[in-house]
């Protein structure tokens, strides 16, 4: 299931559900509060049938096929219409931006976290964190592993916050495989960064997420048609953030991680963009 748009008038939008359906694709609408209103492809192959006609519909929403597909429906055939309130809908959410890839390396994230706080910090620590010697340097796990250490909470809901978020775009539109290949290059790139400049005593997915960030920028810049990209202001702030990790003397940021994955996730999209 892809989240293809959110709107904030839902009698327009049931029109474009209505004339898919006519069109035997399926998209359900959910309420997402506050007025607005997001539209699901069921079927995530079809999102290519689906890409030209929405975005046709984003510039022409009065158009009279849209409203002459809602009368011709029947309430037999009508897509369903239903709110989605409280924590189920939340979850669903969840759920239905990310592939089995963004969502296992979640459960893996806060499962290691429990364990750290329940009695077994030094233990995981030891076991995950990047190699600092030649023997560890063959325990080709810790090359990823460090990516899945979370030392406090704030810690590991901004970088679940992040990687869900650009995670699950990246492997709704290109798969589980892609994004797999993304997450272990710029997990090794960036913690051999950090490593390099100031040892192994580090942890966390932001080196990853950087790494996602430069991936969408340059897919965004070089092959916006393949429905990736990321938003100016966020791509501002996560850019700034990195400026900010640099200058600040208050809060141990990983900061050589950050800018490695920057860049590693740069030049991977930029061969994504030129070979595929």
């Amino acid at each position: 299931m892809i989240q293809l748009v959110t709107v904030n008038n839902p009698r327009l939008a049931q029109a474009f559900v209505d004339y898919m359906a006519s069109q035997n694709v399926e998209i359900k609408m959910s309420g997402e509060g506050n007025g607005n209103f997001s539209l699901w492809l069921i079927h995530d192959e079809e999102f290519e049938k689906v890409e030209q006609e929405l975005k046709y519909f984003l510039h022409h929403p009065e158009d009279k096929k849209y409203s002459a597909a809602s009368w011709e429906l029947t309430d037999m055939n009508r897509p369903s219409f239903r709110y989605n309130t409280g924590y189920p809908g939340f979850f669903v959410v969840i759920r239905n931006k990310a592939g089995m890839f963004t969502l296992t390396v979640m459960a893996v994230c806060i499962l290691v976290f429990l364990l750290q706080n329940f009695g077994l910090k030094q233990t995981i620590f030891s076991s995950l964190h990047f190699p600092d010697s030649h023997a560890e340097g063959w325990q080709l796990w810790r090359w990823v592993s460090h990516a899945f250490l979370h030392f406090s909470a704030m810690h590991i809901m901004f970088n679940l916050l992040w990687w869900w978020f650009f995670g699950g775009d990246i492997e709704k539109r290109l798969g589980s495989l892609k994004l797999g290949g993304l997450f272990l290059i710029s997990a090794a790139v960036s913690g051999l960064a950090q490593f390099w400049f100031e040892g192994a005593n580090f942890g966390g997915l932001s080196g990853v997420i950087y790494a996602l960030v430069g991936f969408l920028w340059m897919m965004g810049w070089k092959k916006p048609d393949a429905g990736l990209t990321i938003h100016k202001p966020l791509l501002g702030f996560m850019l700034v953030w990195l400026v900010i990790g640099y200058v600040q003397p208050f809060m141990p940021i990983a900061n050589s991680a950050h800018l490695a994955g920057l860049l590693a996730g740069v030049l991977m999209g930029l061969y994504e963009a030129r070979h595929n």
